[in-house]
């Protein structure tokens, strides 16, 4: 339990430090825009456009996705009510998010997960653009932190769990 307390208290001191950098009013209004674009629409239309595209590859991106969210969906809401972290807002006296999160628990964070799963899949089967989806992954990672709604580890292990499950699809799908 010792390390869990200190893991909770290096955390709460790296999310703080990262919210000094929300000072700045335009963060606020592009973290959620960036926060948005992982809500999961993009990844419908992104679905809808790879089932119809007729290409191979865009076929077996499907899969992969579709297997890769079967999978990640279930454990991310295993994770987070079987841990039931507090968001920030709960955890930290006198801090208030900038927006209203979906669900009550923080860990680990889904919109990372997710994000990280995507471009994950997307590296691997467009592997000239791992860099510029690899950061968009991470945009909305760091967005979650700075609109209040997850601590840094929450944002780590969400990453970590897409990148994961991404790649164990791939394995599972394309074997």
């Amino acid at each position: 339990m010792k390390l869990l307390a200190t893991i909770h208290q290096l955390d709460v001191h790296m999310f703080t430090w990262l919210m000094a950098w929300k000072r700045l009013a335009s963060f606020t209004q592009i973290s959620r825009w960036i926060s948005h674009t992982g809500d999961g629409f993009l990844y419908l239309l992104l679905a809808a456009y790879l089932y119809w595209s007729g290409v191979p590859t865009d076929r077996l991106f499907l899969e992969c996705a579709v297997a890769a969210f079967a999978l990640e969906r279930p454990l991310y809401f295993i994770l987070k009510n079987g841990f039931k972290r507090n968001r920030p807002q709960e955890a930290l006296y006198d801090f208030r998010s900038f927006i209203i999160p979906a669900d009550k628990f923080s860990f680990p964070s889904g919109h990372t997960s997710a994000a990280f799963l995507m471009a994950t899949l997307w590296a691997y089967f467009y592997p000239s653009t791992a860099v510029p989806v690899y950061l968009w992954a991470s945009a909305v990672g760091l967005s979650r932190i700075f609109l209040g709604v997850h601590f840094p580890t929450d944002v780590l292990v969400g990453a970590t769990m897409g990148i994961a499950i991404a790649r164990t699809s791939v394995r599972i799908v394309t074997a």
